[in-house]
């Protein structure tokens, strides 16, 4: 064993002391002319002693990094150690032109700079033009407006052309902090056409983009990202190779919102209309009993979700109180256009009878078409409210006198009248008798019938400490919204709070929370979470998470509103 060892060593310390090659680095590309979608491979070569990876960070300017691979070797080459490493990447050029390798850095050495020819992207007239020459793959952008408005709704429409078949195709458009960008819903369209003798496949996707401000903005191309045949390495097995497509980058120039437009909710449209329909038609309803209000606000060139909520809206006089229901939003693509509609119920109840006066409802929207601001009114409505049915069955009976000397003072008392036989005063106790019994039978009745009432469940908040799991992950969500201030987010995390602390009886939405809690201060901060979800702008959830502590549980509410368990039991 211990010759072995110093065998071992001896041939170490000979290896060690051979001469080592100097490290020398050089680049080059398989090729130096590509189309459009067509990747590259560059071959980065290390030779000597010496290790570490090169930097990459200049391709990325004209380049996507598509793969990479490494291998190294040593060899011994009469009496010299020659080591040597080679680092291979698949290169998607970003766009057109004489794109520059530029030289890379490895192990304090530099590769020298490398050409690579690619071709422009034919589109429309040029691409037939081109012929032979026009690319097998590429994508062409649409936009139907280029200078909205801020905030506004504009279509993007992105085509893939190809001729060569895709595997694993993915299409993808990110936006920016100035950008959303959101696919609009539906299925791909899918045609074919044919440019001068060449047929291309076409995939059509429709895109939705909101600008979040006015100037000059760009977002970035769509990325088509897949795999297609590769006809040069032979044999009888087809192997792919990967592709990467740039689409040109997408520019707007953003208008802001009009110095004219003086309503509170900026509503930037190009139709917008409002209407109204009543259940029961006729408005003429008893008190406790619900008169219906549906409301339609449809807008062309907007998203449902930049609506306004109208029955924050409504002006109710004193006696009247509204319950708005979930509002229904529906946003689609209609005639190469959005179309946002908010649809909602609104159930009126009042808590005497009388008339009610509701006025007009006014909602300035901006006419993008006519650059004019427009405005849509809901006229004024008289609500004729009746008394309350069964009122007059359900009080006490007056006080029957017992003996006609009660009356005295209002009449004169009538002879007594003897021709049966009997007594002139022997009805008398009998009657009273038996309106006593019928008062004291109606009382009865109408103690069991409350506390029947009485005995059904109602929706307990849970104790401190202990809610339920999902309840304490949305108030936490919640609180971490409020945090990051984002309205959206809030606004999920406190309805979810709210359906966990009360699952037989959860509020449709923030205003009808806002009855929950019935508390002044809170109605105001959710009005202006509301606002903040569905008009935009800049939002601070501090104070709401600050006055949102807890929830309490809707005991209080039905003592409040006792008519709503007889409505909606």
């Amino acid at each position: 064993m211990k010759n072995i060892a110093l065998i071992s060593f001896a041939l170490l310390a000979c290896v060690l002391s051979l001469p080592v090659l100097a490290a020398t680095v050089s680049a080059s590309l398989d090729r130096d002319q590509a189309a459009p979608g067509e990747t590259v491979q560059l071959t980065l070569r290390h030779e000597g002693r010496g290790g570490g990876d090169p930097d990459l960070a200049p391709l990325n300017k004209d380049f996507d990094v598509l793969d990479r691979s490494s291998s190294s070797s040593i060899q011994l080459v009469n009496g010299d150690l020659s080591s040597q490493r080679l680092l291979q990447l698949t290169l998607a050029p970003k766009h057109s032109g004489a794109l520059q390798v530029p030289p890379l850095s490895w192990d304090g050495q530099q590769t020298a700079a490398l050409t690579l020819n690619v071709s422009d992207q034919p589109s429309g007239d040029q691409a037939a033009a081109a012929g032979a020459g026009a690319p097998h793959v590429f994508l062409s952008v649409t936009l139907d407006q280029q200078q909205p408005y801020v905030q506004g709704a504009v279509v993007l429409t992105v085509q893939v052309h190809t001729d060569e078949r895709l595997y694993q195709a993915a299409l993808d458009l990110p936006g920016n902090g100035d950008v959303l960008v959101q696919q609009l819903p539906g299925q791909d369209r899918q045609t074919s056409e044919t440019r001068n003798g060449r047929s291309y496949e076409v995939i059509e996707r429709k895109y939705l983009l909101q600008p979040q401000r006015s100037g000059a903005l760009s977002l970035d191309g769509p990325v088509l990202d897949g795999h297609v045949v590769d006809l040069s390495g032979g044999g009888i097995f087809q192997n792919t190779r990967p592709l990467r497509v740039h689409g040109d980058p997408i520019k707007l120039e953003v208008r802001p919102r009009p110095a004219a437009a003086s309503g509170r909710d900026w509503l930037p449209a190009t139709k917008l209309t409002l209407e109204e329909a009543w259940r029961p038609d006729n408005t003429s309803v008893h008190a406790g009993e619900p008169l219906t209000l549906h409301l339609r606000l449809r807008a062309e060139g907007m998203t449902a979700a930049q609506l306004p909520d109208l029955g924050a809206e409504l002006s109710l006089p004193e006696g009247l109180k509204a319950y708005p229901d979930q509002a229904k939003l529906d946003t689609a693509l209609q005639g190469g256009a959005i179309v946002g509609s908010r649809e909602q119920d609104i159930a009126l109840i009042a808590s005497s009878p009388g008339h009610y006066q509701l006025p007009a409802l006014h909602l300035s929207w901006w006419d993008t078409k006519q650059e004019v601001q427009r405005e849509v009114v809901l006229p004024e409505r008289t609500l004729d409210i009746l008394p309350a049915t069964g009122g007059a069955a359900a009080a006490p009976p007056a006080p029957v006198p017992a003996t006609p000397a009660a009356s005295e003072d209002l009449a004169p008392a009538a002879p007594p009248r003897r021709a049966t036989g009997f007594p002139a005063s022997w009805p008398w106790p009998w009657i009273s008798l038996a309106l006593g019994l019928l008062w004291l039978l109606t009382m009865a009745a109408w103690w069991l019938q409350r506390r029947r009432a009485a005995r059904v469940p109602l929706p307990l908040a849970a104790a401190p400490g202990a809610a339920a799991p999902e309840t304490g992950n949305a108030r936490q969500a919640f609180r971490q919204a409020c945090a990051d201030n984002d309205p959206q987010a809030a606004r999920r995390g406190l309805l979810a709070w709210a359906r966990g602390s009360w699952p037989q009886n959860p509020p449709a939405g923030l205003n009808a929370l806002s009855l929950y809690l019935d508390d002044p201060r809170l109605t105001g901060l959710l009005q202006q979470l509301d606002r903040a979800c569905y008009s935009g702008g800049s939002w601070q959830g501090g104070e709401l998470a600050r006055a949102l502590s807890a929830l309490p549980g809707p005991r209080k509410r039905l003592r409040q509103e006792p008519q709503l368990g007889n409505l909606y039991p």
